[in-house]
Formats: structure tokens, C-alpha cells, sequence
């Protein structure tokens, strides 16, 4: 059991005795499942509030990496983790890339896949933390951890889960130099192998929205061979709208003239 709750599990899977000794063990620790054989639509999943998704690519056909990108895209806050056939490591790479939280390869252990599964929820809710309603505002951009969504200027940017997470987690360090190491690790949970360059692609391709987004603000700051920092910094030579002067307080009466006194009688 995962930290006293009992989880809701989507299988989408076709072997048979896989699925039937998987599920019993589910059973046995009180948790609820539903096996799909065929991928549905993401709103679906939403409608069965599920806490996590265990899916063999195999069944999913030539779009397998589609769909898991589709998954993961479109489902930012659902645990994926992926129970399939041989891969090769170029495999495992794009699909964790893409997404997903863990991988299987299969024959394995129901055990293994349970323990898997709870890790990975466990995970997800202790980067989550308690839920909250409040936004972070940075210059145009705010931050919605509720909604799993970022804006600029009140209009929505279009993040994957992980660019999200990325955001959200430089946005928390409140312009604190993050380490590469420390942001693929509680961005992907796994410690990062040397010469990996995914944070940098997604810092990038994250840059890149923000500042079509907002051309006249850099929020993504680089500390060369240390880390990222996130801060809104408006560019140079633009000047933030600043709020409309006050109007000017009448002089006292002592300083008027005799003119300006006679006006006021």
C-alpha cells in the first residue's frame, strides 16, 4: 500500500496471464483496477479517476510513442508507467523523454510492477506537495500548480507535463541557481547519467515558448556549468507599464500668492 491509500489502476494490456496475476494482486492489497485493451480517449481516463496507468507500447501498434506522447501530454498529473516486450535503450530513453514515469520489461514479477507503480505515485505526490490554490506571478507569467497550466498576459501556454513541472519547479526556487543534476532528478526521478542533455533541450524548447509568448521579458536565466535560475527580468530597454502618477497635492495655502488666494475665496 502506498502511504495508506488505496489506488485505481488502469491496465491496457492483452496478455491474458499477465493481466490475471496482476490483478489479483491488486485485488489483495485493496486496490481498484480497470483493463483496457484498446488505448481511449484521454478524458476517459480522466472521467475514472485513475491514479495511474501501467501500458504495454506493444498493443498500441506503430503509434505506440504517439500515444504514450499523447498520454503524457494531455494526462500532466496520471503516473505512467510503461510494462512491455524488449526494447532497445534508444527506446526506454524516448519513451521516459516523452514521459513516462518508469519502464518494464517484460516477463516480470507483479511484484516488481506493484512496488513500480507505488514508487511512482509516491513520487508524483511528494513533488506535488498539498494541494494548493495559489498562483506564482512572475512579471506577465503565472503560475497555476491547481491547474497544471502557465499563463502570460492571462492567455494559456501550451506546456507538455514535463515543460510544466520543469516551470514550476525553477519557479518554486524563487530565483535560486538550480543544478542540471538537482532539476533531472526531481523533474525525471532519476539521477542523471553523464553527458545527458535533456534538461537543456527542455530548458530550451520552455525558453523558446515563454518568450514568444512575452518578447519583451527573459524569465529562464543561464548560470554556465552550474545551472538555470528563474526570474522575470524585463529586456533591456523595455520599460515595464508602471502604475498612472498620482495627481500632484495642492500647494499649501501659505505658499499662494494673493491671486491665487482671491481664486480660491
Amino acid at each position: 500500500m502506498t502511504e495508506g491509500h488505496e489506488l485505481r489502476v488502469a491496465i491496457l494490456d492483452r496478455d491474458s496471464g499477465f493481466i490475471q496475476v496482476l490483478t489479483k494482486r491488486m485485488d489483495r492489497l485493496g486496490w481498484e483496477h480497470r483493463v483496457l485493451s484498446t488505448a481511449i480517449p484521454s478524458d476517459h481516463l480522466v472521467s475514472m479517476r485513475v491514479s495511474a496507468l501501467v501500458v504495454d507500447l506493444a498493443i498500441l501498434g506503430p503509434q505506440a510513442f504517439d500515444e504514450l506522447d499523447r498520454f503524457a501530454s494531455e494526462l500532466p498529473g496520471l503516473p505512467i508507467v510503461v510494462c512491455t516486450g524488449r526494447s532497445t535503450v534508444a527506446q526506454r530513453v524516448r519513451g521516459l523523454r516523452l514521459g513516462a514515469d518508469d519502464w518494464i520489461t517484460k516477463p516480470c514479477h507483479p511484484e516488481e510492477v506493484i512496488a513500480r507503480v507505488e514508487a511512482v505515485v509516491r513520487r508524483r505526490r511528494r513533488a506535488e506537495g498539498p494541494a494548493t490554490t495559489e498562483a506564482l506571478e512572475f512579471g506577465p507569467v503565472e503560475i497555476r500548480a491547481d491547474q497544471y497550466q502557465a499563463y502570460v498576459s492571462g492567455k494559456s501556454i501550451d506546456l507538455t507535463r514535463r515543460e510544466f513541472e520543469l516551470i514550476q519547479l525553477l519557479a518554486d526556487a524563487a530565483g535560486r541557481v538550480l543544478e542540471r543534476e538537482e532539476i533531472y532528478q526531481r523533474v525525471w526521478g532519476y539521477a542523471m547519467a553523464r553527458g545527458d542533455r535533456s534538461v537543456d533541450v527542455f530548458v530550451r524548447k520552455l525558453r523558446q515558448k515563454l518568450e514568444k509568448a512575452s518578447p519583451d521579458w527573459r524569465f529562464i536565466h543561464t548560470h554556465f556549468g552550474v545551472g538555470y535560475r528563474f526570474a522575470a527580468e524585463p529586456v533591456e530597454g523595455f520599460i515595464p507599464d508602471a502604475p498612472p502618477a498620482l495627481p500632484a497635492a495642492p500647494a499649501p495655502v501659505a505658499d499662494l500668492d494673493a491671486e491665487e488666494l482671491a481664486a480660491l475665496s
